[in-house]
């Protein structure tokens, strides 16, 4: 009898740590799908420009990098749906302000060789879709105005998250993407002795943005 009964014990003990094991593991789960399910925030979006910026960075002859920030710019932003994927996304540049830390190179910058800030003040950008790839990930398309030619670009955006602060719900994006400049007449070109481009005719650019609920 005593044989027995600790058969009985050691069989509960045995059903009780297989029991707790599968709850445990099923409140993981449903905390992991819980996470998964997340609602993003909804709403319209303007943005913080002391804590945004808007970069750009070229080839210098062929063999090192010069970079650049743009330092007057303002965005917005709409969504409905809490995925993002219907968000409207509007964005301007005071090609102006550009700033490379050399006044000689800021000053053909902005003449006809490139800007022409004269004529064409302004860079706009006005989004066409807002596609979820997965994770933080998302596709911006939209048409990226220089100049007087409009041609449509894709950013890689990366979500970096919501928090509120300082009064108001905040969320930051950063997005990157790769221009040809010779599609929008920034069309200065010249060589090098050794047949490259001075500077290069893709631009890389880097947005960084932080966005408040109106």
């Amino acid at each position: 009898m005593k044989k027995n009964t600790v058969y009985f014990i050691l069989a509960a003990g045995v059903l009780f740590v297989a029991a707790s094991a599968f709850k445990t593991k099923t409140v993981a789960n449903n905390e992991s799908t819980t996470k998964a399910v997340a609602k993003l925030p909804m709403g319209k979006w303007v943005l913080d420009k002391a804590h945004s910026n808007v970069k750009f960075t070229i080839t210098h002859l062929v063999v090192s990098e010069v970079e650049g920030t743009f330092k007057l710019f303002d965005g917005s932003m709409e969504n409905t749906k809490s995925d993002f994927s219907d968000a409207k996304i509007s964005f301007t540049v005071d090609v102006n302000s550009v700033n490379t830390d050399n006044d000689y190179r800021d000053k053909h910058l902005k003449s006809d060789d490139f800007f022409n800030t004269d004529k064409y003040p302004s860079m706009k950008f006005e989004s066409t879709s807002f596609t979820p790839q997965g994770g933080n990930k998302y596709k911006l398309a939209g048409n990226l105005t220089i100049r007087d030619v409009t041609k449509p670009v894709i950013f890689d955006v990366t979500y970096g998250g919501t928090v509120t602060a300082m009064g108001a719900e905040r969320l930051g994006f950063k997005a990157k993407t790769t221009i040809n400049r010779f599609d929008y007449n920034l069309k200065w070109d010249k060589a090098t002795e050794a047949g490259g481009l001075v500077v290069s005719k893709e631009v890389e650019i880097a947005v960084n943005v932080e966005l408040k609920k109106s």
